[in-house]
Order: C-alpha cells, then structure tokens, then sequence
C-alpha cells in the first residue's frame, strides 16, 4: 500500500474516536416509547449514522414531530454521556500525531453541545470542530470539508477524511480528497483503497512529518 502524505487529518467522531452506540440505543430507545415507533428497530437508525439527524428520520419514513424527536433525542443522549467513551489507544494516537505535525479537525453529523461534552478536555487536539449546523449541508455533502480547506488555506491533496461508514467515504469522494476506512467502528469493510484495523494504523498508512 503506498503511503499518503497529508498536512490535514479530519477525523468523524461516533465509532472513530467515540464508542458511543449504547448510547445512541438508549436515546432511540426514549424516542420510541415517547412518540410509539416501536416499529422502527433501532437496527434501522444505526444503519443510517454519519447522515444529519433529521435526514436520518426521513429515511425512517418519519415525517412527523421532527424537532420534537431531535429534542427528546438529544436531551437523553446528554443524560446518557457516561455511555460514550473513546476506543482504546485513541487519546494517546491523536497526541502523537499532532506532535508529529499533522493538523487534525473534525467533520461529524453531531451537534456541538454534544460533540464539546463527549470529547471533553480533548477538543484542544483539534484545529477545527465542524458539527451539524445551519449554514453548511451535512455528510455526504462535501460543505463542511471545503470550509476546512479554504480556513486552513490548503489544497485538497494535503487533506484525509477518516471514517467508518459508506457515507463519509461518500463525504470524503464528494470533497475530492483521499479516505481512510476505520475498521473498528461501525460501518461494513468494503474495499476501501486505504484502511486501518486500529487508530495506531495510520503510522503504517501516512508519512509522517518531521518535527
């Protein structure tokens, strides 16, 4: 596998640097037993992590009680934090890759209150946080990307989005820049030119920069 040299990694963060589907579970949980849709599993949501929330029930059939559900959604999942955690080794594989140069930002789905309260004290590793907003479209359009390249002033050939499902790599494509599958996280293994089995990986994948 040749290797990528990259100035810029944008990370995603639920099930790359965050475990967090237990508690995505309870939180559907509350929306079903709150607004009866019980019909749709949570097996249902999860295959639609990394689109935008509202986009999410959309493609459930949910056109009813949309910020209701976010709310609700929302609410419990801040109740529920003690069940996000990140994945092992993922602290310690960010800090030596900012030492090693390598400016890392985030492009996630996520609203930034909870996005600031579940990376906790680590959000200082990251250069740019880019959450769910109202001025850009979410994944898998490449808007919030393409802010991260004309802020930070680089070309899209220094950048890698690195993910774990179909839909950031879609991201990462619709951007024009290069994408590294996380294999740990949630998504299915396709072939994916380039992979990591753990956050440690990336050493093999990208050329590191010197100090």
């Amino acid at each position: 596998m040749k290797k990528l040299k990259k100035k810029i990694l944008i990370f995603d963060i639920d099930g790359v640097l965050l475990n967090s589907s237990h508690n995505m579970y309870l939180s559907w949980t509350k929306v079903q037993n709150k607004y009866s849709l019980e019909n749709i599993a949570f097996k249902k949501y999860f295959k639609n992590i990394g689109k935008p929330f509202f986009n999410i029930l959309s493609s459930l059939g949910i056109n009813k009680n949309k910020k209701e559900i976010y709310f609700t959604y929302m609410k419990e999942s801040i109740k529920q934090n003690n069940e996000v955690r990140f994945y092992s080794g993922i602290t310690q594989s960010l800090k030596e890759l900012k030492k090693n140069k390598f400016i890392l930002c985030i492009v996630t789905s996520k609203d930034s209150i909870r996005t600031k309260m579940f990376l906790k004290g680590y959000t200082k590793l990251f250069k740019l946080i880019m959450c769910q907003d109202l001025n850009t479209r979410g994944k898998p359009h490449p808007d919030k990307i393409i802010k991260i390249i004309k802020i930070l002033k680089v070309k899209k050939e220094d950048c890698v989005y690195i993910g774990d499902t179909n839909i950031d790599y879609k991201t990462a494509k619709n951007s024009k820049i290069d994408f590294i599958h996380a294999r740990w996280g949630y998504g299915n293994r396709y072939n994916y030119k380039y992979f990591a089995n753990k956050i440690s990986d990336l050493k093999r994948i990208l050329i590191l920069n010197k100090n």
